[in-house]
């Protein structure tokens, strides 16, 4: 066991002292304008820890992390590490579409005096994120609508100086009720209508004649109507949303315009009045923004996929591991099967997370991404023994510009645990560290 350096035991007493005197706590675990993170941070600032190097890499390592986050794809569940004596935040980018509402579910292990920070972002561009929600750093989770169809990413991170294990999972579900009880949809957005003269902007939903078509949310009818194509109709305002829900081909309309509704009360019965005369009964259901119409399946689409287990040994969080032959980094699961950046083997990778048969690496310049777990193996038995040639310098990480630890003598023997490009990362009875390979 590493004894404590006397700097860092000092920043871990003031940080106990000013935790104990600022507890973060919120309602539902979603609260007021500073997130946790946040709160945190200006913690460190107060308290003038922010100018310290080990609060400049806590700092560093939460915006390096909006940066450059590795993509996957939902539903998604990992596992992943974090040590007392490293600054890390660890950042997974996904795809979401406008309508759905995202759920991530958090555990940590040990729940007591472990703090972890979990904030949602919109992916503007490179340089431009957006935070959109968070977690109390005592809740299991929370969920968010999506308003705008793009990318986003989620950033995981502890406090300082304290360490343990994580399980996240992202999943969707929609965030409207399903507009007609055992309705089947069967027509979506974007078919071609007409010859293909126009497009289909909604979705049908096929269910027997005069079957209750229902509020898909709380909100107000804002108008009771007939047109040509759509027959008997009715619009929904729902409460404090800026879009209208376009119900169409109603047999019969059951509420009047300026009604209070709750989702789930009935408000007509599905038909096949307007240009749907003569085919089978549906509901056309649409969703109109004041920018035109939307696909509304999103909204509404029961569709869901059970994350993954993550099958790799969770054993391994936070230890050394080596490539058995040549293995594969990637960056994004989408490309899973094709590109990916080739890693020799031997090459030496911290394990700090798992997904699905993935570990989750970092690499010793600090790069992250994905790795078969079948092609790692654990970085206890030396790969060789080397017998120094010539004076050499120790260094702290494979880098010509890293600090050195010793120099190590011509004549001494050094154990090979495993390598990173050109350098080599040995172990002597008292010390261990990077050489150059040559």
């Amino acid at each position: 066991m590493k004894t404590m350096k006397a700097p860092t035991a000092c920043v871990l007493v003031v940080l106990c002292l000013l935790a104990s005197s600022c507890k973060i706590s919120g309602p539902g675990g979603i609260f007021g304008k500073a997130s946790p993170h946040e709160k945190y941070r200006q913690m460190l600032l107060n308290a003038g820890l922010e100018n310290t190097a080990l609060g400049r890499e806590w700092v560093a390592a939460a915006e390096k992390s909006l940066l450059n986050p590795l993509k996957v794809t939902i539903s998604y569940k990992e596992t992943g590490y974090f040590p007392a004596d490293q600054a890390r935040a660890s950042a997974i980018s996904f795809e979401a579409r406008q309508g759905q509402k995202v759920f991530i579910s958090f555990q940590r292990q040990p729940v007591k005096d472990f703090s972890v920070y979990v904030d949602l972002w919109e992916e503007r561009n490179s340089s431009n994120k957006k935070l959109l929600a968070y977690a109390d750093t005592g809740a299991s989770g929370f969920e968010h609508e999506i308003e705008k169809s793009g990318r986003y990413i989620l950033r995981v991170q502890s406090e300082l100086l304290r360490s343990g294990q994580y399980e996240l999972s992202i999943t969707t579900g929609p965030s409207l009720a399903f507009p007609v009880r055992d309705g089947k949809a069967q027509s979506f957005w974007g078919a071609a209508r007409d010859a293909g003269a126009r497009k289909h902007e909604g979705v049908d939903i096929f269910a027997p004649f005069r079957t209750p078509a229902i509020a898909a949310a709380k909100g107000t009818i804002t108008r009771v109507t007939t047109n040509k194509l759509g027959g008997k109709v009715v619009f929904l305002r729902p409460e404090g949303k800026d879009y209208n829900l376009y119900y169409a081909h109603l047999d019969d309309q059951l509420v009047s315009d300026g009604r209070q509704v709750n989702a789930g009360d009935t408000i007509g019965l599905v038909g096949t009045t307007g240009n749907a005369r003569g085919g089978s009964p549906h509901l056309h259901f649409g969703i109109y923004t004041s920018s035109g119409a939307v696909d509304p399946y999103p909204f509404i689409s029961k569709d869901s996929r059970k994350p993954a287990e993550v099958k790799v040994s969770a054993s391994n969080m936070g230890r050394s591991m080596r490539s058995a032959n040549n293995a594969i980094l990637i960056t994004d699961l989408q490309l899973q099967s094709s590109g990916g950046i080739k890693v020799a083997g031997g090459s030496l990778v911290e394990i700090i997370g798992g997904t699905a048969s993935w570990y989750k690496v970092l690499q010793p310049d600090g790069s992250m991404g994905f790795i078969k777990g079948s092609v790692l193996k654990p970085a206890t038995s030396p790969l060789r023994e080397l017998k120094i040639a010539g004076d050499r310098p120790l260094l702290d990480r494979p880098d010509l510009t890293a600090p050195r630890k010793t120099v190590l003598k011509q004549g001494e023997t050094v154990k090979v645990l495993g390598t990173s490009g050109s350098f080599l990362f040995v172990e002597g009875e008292s010390y261990s560290g990077w050489i150059t390979s040559s």
